[in-house]
């Protein structure tokens, strides 16, 4: 017991959130997670949220923001660069006979308000409403988006469930792909994109029964998982990418570097483009398991298999995202329920 007056160090899970800017993510007093709901980011660089910094249970930090060879790349950020026209990715568009250029064309998803926020019995659960807009404010897509975060101390991890339920709004067919669909080899970006930090260049990937390096890019799997090292002291983390089970794609393919920068993706837009209806919904779900330490193969798939059971923590797959007719803008129902 703490003497009288002393406030007792916070245990397990915790949450702060900064009114109108972000949720930091908190395990015994220590940041785990910021998720920046309310970006600063210029046009260019296709405003979105975005997980950043993360960390793992020790604290090394595993993720990249602004990096100066992609500005556009921030953390762990659900990113679509080829969306008819439009880029929600950020920078320059590729298209077919053309290459690589920059158009007015960097969309932003704009968070409208928060349906819940509830942290209970150690398990983080977000429901967040977003508006995907064009460059010139055209409504593209209505989002209905959730994740949960819960800790695995025998894992020495955490693990963000992490879901998106996009409904087109445009009043006519949304396609979307990727620079590969567009004619670019193996530049099948887009999806639930992670940039690892600059010192996990030339890590490890591992996929199941296989570790290597960039020639994993493409590969269809039910997992992926990455193994970097760190500056200054040297310790290592792992991350396990996980592709749930209902998702349309099975195995997604995996957009994967090691060289020359580290990063993951389930991509299920890489080399084939997906139509969503007007009024159609787009769902998808993944999980990221973050862990402390050097997982080889066989941990590596037992962090995926974590990651697995992680899964069902956002409850049944909706089939539906928000409604076409809701309004722009905060909703009364914003709310912040169990923080602490």
């Amino acid at each position: 017991m703490p003497e009288s007056g002393t406030e007792p160090a916070p245990t397990g899970l915790g949450l702060l959130h900064e009114a109108d800017r972000s949720l930091r993510i908190t395990a015994n007093g220590r940041e785990l997670a910021r998720y920046v709901y309310r970006p600063w980011d210029v046009q260019l660089e296709s405003p979105r949220p975005y997980f950043h910094p993360l960390r793992t249970l020790a604290g090394d930090p595993v993720s990249l923001y602004r990096p100066h060879d992609h500005v556009w790349h921030k953390g762990i950020a659900w990113s679509l660069p080829n969306v008819d026209t439009e880029n929600f990715w950020g920078g320059v568009t590729y298209r077919r006979g053309v290459g690589y250029a920059q158009y007015d064309n960097n969309g932003s998803m704009d968070h409208t308000g928060f349906d819940k926020l509830a942290l209970d019995e150690g398990v983080l659960r977000v429901t967040e409403r977003l508006r995907w807009h064009t460059q010139d404010q055209a409504a593209w897509f209505a989002e209905r988006r959730r994740f949960a975060v819960t800790l695995l101390p025998a894992l020495q991890a955490w693990v963000l469930v992490f879901e998106t339920a996009m409904t087109n709004t445009r009043g006519q067919s949304i396609t979307i792909g990727s620079p590969t669909t567009e004619g670019r080899v193996n530049a099948g970006y887009g999806g639930l994109f992670w940039r690892g930090p600059r010192s996990f260049t030339g890590g490890h990937i591992h996929t199941p029964g296989v570790t290597g390096g960039d020639e994993l890019m493409g590969t269809r799997a039910p997992w992926m998982a990455f193994t970097g090292q760190h500056d200054d002291h040297g310790r290592h983390s792992t991350l396990a990418f996980v592709d749930a089970p209902d998702n349309d794609e099975r195995p997604t393919r995996w957009f994967a570097r090691s060289e020359p920068f580290a990063c993951v993706c389930p991509a299920p837009f890489f080399d084939e483009e997906i139509e969503v209806g007007a009024g159609e919904t787009l769902t998808r779900r993944y999980a990221v398991v973050i862990a402390d330490g050097q997982w080889e193969l066989d941990g590596a798939e037992k962090l995926a298999a974590a990651g697995s059971e992680a899964l069902p923590l956002l409850g049944d797959r909706p089939s539906h995202g928000l409604p076409a007719e809701e309004p722009d803008g905060k909703h009364e129902r914003e709310h912040a329920e169990g923080t602490k």
